[in-house]
């Protein structure tokens, strides 16, 4: 082989290897691919990696001997007991008895034919290492790892470079180092460049969490639910990826579309940063700023002490004033329970608030007449369900409208660009009546459907609202199906999450032991039983 063969075949080697340095996105296995590049350069038997800490400390990431079979740190899961060496002594002086820190800060690359030999460097730890492991380190070369800021970012050391055709131990030739020092610039930036997109995305994800933090603050009901929605998103996500029958088993996610899908959960209700207080949490029908059933109450007992006037001016007989305080009294408990919201009113309940409002007078401070209700206290008193009148639930509706707002701001990469699409789509059905936008099932993605299931399904489970108690998982099953037939629900994915126990899952990470009930799947509305061939995986 001539030599301008080998420098094509060399330079092609360098190619590849650089082109896999720059396309590399786990840390891990880009630190193993410089290791490997360098030690299959030189034909070295052994190397180590070592990051800088704090610009204080060198710690060891990779150790690797071949002829030993020694892989520790990187991908080997294999963890180094070896303590990060300081770079400094005790008394703040610079280090340079050990060969990496003596790179380290001299910024140099240093080559040793013969370590047991070399004068003015501390071999100390390798011998140790040579006399525990039945191994002899002889030739070193150790080189820091500068990236395109000039900042020494790590320290790589080859050992015992050896001839191909003997398999004899050799020094490190000068071309050997060239090549070797080029490749550790090269990585050096690579990795510089992977960490600077980690950091980048650590600090985007908290600032996120920034924001369900400031949610959480202003209202710790729905805090959690911002949490909460995400993790059950992906365990519903994660379902579908890997169910193996059924319509939607050519649905795959790798692992950029889950760093997508979990942003997208983490922001669904970012929106509602500015949903005021007392709408998010309001607990009872007449709630606003405090819960106005104890104005009523004291109405009441103004109407109570007009009885007992009444009866002490002989207007009224004792028989008729009972029966004045005892209607009374029986009227505030009824309105007091319709306050609560927690069942649906009927006919006769909402007019029975309407007579309650004309039934009594009650006289202010001026003198001033006025009837028991307010217009608008009878309108939140009669609300058929839950606590929030249209004017409040439209209020509580814009948050999706603001995070879809939101999120359409913000310049979004490549492979980000579907975050508001997942996040804006949860309160949608598959019906078409949903909202904001009213698509219909066929108008969305996979992941946004489970973004909408999880959205439900949390709500109807969560423990931490003033105004409801969390559901059983029997109770919510069941009216997630009654959903499914309703249209509101994807089918297809409503089946999987009863197929691969997603509710299962999920009750064991979040809910009370009371809550998790025994579940019979068969008699869940909706419940389709799988097909033949389908194989349940989840561990």
């Amino acid at each position: 082989m001539t030599q301008e063969t080998i420098s094509k075949a060399l330079m092609q080697q360098l190619l590849k290897i650089g082109s896999s340095l720059s396309s590399e996105k786990d840390i891990d296995q880009l630190l193993e691919n410089i290791l490997q590049a360098a030690m299959q350069i030189t034909n070295a038997d052994a190397g180590s990696l070592y990051r800088v800490v704090d610009d204080k400390l060198l710690k060891f990431e990779i150790v690797h001997t071949k002829s030993k079979g020694v892989h520790l740190g990187g991908k080997s899961e294999k963890p180094i007991a070896i303590p990060p060496l300081p770079l400094f002594k005790e008394d703040g002086s610079l280090d340079l008895g050990r060969v990496v820190c003596y790179a380290y800060h001299k910024e140099q690359t240093v080559n040793i034919a013969d370590a047991y030999n070399a004068d003015g460097f501390d071999f100390t730890g390798t011998h140790k290492f040579d006399e525990a492991n039945g191994y002899r380190s002889v030739s070193f070369l150790t080189v820091p790892m500068k990236n395109h800021e000039s900042e020494i970012i790590g320290v790589l050391q080859l050992i015992n470079a050896t001839d191909p055709n003997t398999g004899k131990v050799i020094p490190f030739s000068a071309d050997s180092q060239e090549i070797v020092e080029a490749l550790s610039s090269q990585a050096a930036v690579a990795l510089t460049n992977r960490m600077l997109i980690l950091h980048l995305e650590e600090l985007f994800e908290s600032f996120i969490g920034l924001i369900n933090h400031a949610i959480d603050d202003k209202s710790p009901y729905t805090g959690g639910h911002c949490n909460r929605v995400p993790d059950l998103t992906m365990m519903l996500a994660d379902a579908v990826n890997r169910c193996n029958a059924g319509p939607l088993k050519e649905f795959t996610l790798n692992d950029g579309d889950r760093q997508e899908l979990k942003i997208a959960g983490l922001l669904h209700d970012c929106g509602k940063i500015t949903t005021p207080v007392h709408v998010v949490d309001k607990a009872t029908k007449l709630e606003k700023i405090f819960d106005r059933i104890h104005l009523i109450e004291v109405r009441a007992e103004v109407v109570l002490r007009d009885i007992q006037l009444a009866l002490a001016q002989k207007f009224i007989t004792e028989e008729e004033a009972e029966q004045r305080r005892s209607l009374l009294i029986d009227d505030y408990n009824f309105l007091s329970h319709c306050n609560i919201g927690g069942e649906f009113m009927k006919d006769p309940d909402v007019q029975r608030v309407h007579d309650i409002a004309k039934r009594y007078i009650w006289q202010d401070i001026s003198g001033t007449n006025h009837p028991f209700l307010s217009d608008e206290e009878i309108g939140n008193l009669t609300i058929r369900a839950g606590t929030l009148n249209n004017e409040e639930r439209q209020i509580i509706n814009h948050h999706i409208d603001l995070t879809i707002s939101m999120l359409e701001k913000l310049p979004w990469p490549k492979h980000l660009r579907n975050v508001t699409e997942y996040a804006g789509g949860h309160h949608e059905k598959m019906d078409g009546k949903g909202y904001p936008k009213g698509l219909t099932r066929e108008q969305m993605s996979v992941p946004a459907r489970c973004m909408g299931i999880a959205d439900i399904f949390e709500a109807l489970t969560a423990k931490d609202r003033p105004y409801k108690k969390g559901k059983t998982l029997s109770e919510s099953l069941e009216i997630l199906g009654k959903m499914k037939l309703g249209q509101h629900v994807d089918p297809d994915l409503f089946d999987i999450f009863i197929w691969e126990k997603v509710y299962e899952e999920y009750a064991l990470k979040f809910l009370d032991e009371s809550q998790i009930d025994a579940v019979d799947v068969s008699k869940i509305p909706g419940y389709n039983p799988p097909p033949p061939d389908y194989q349940f995986i989840r561990q």
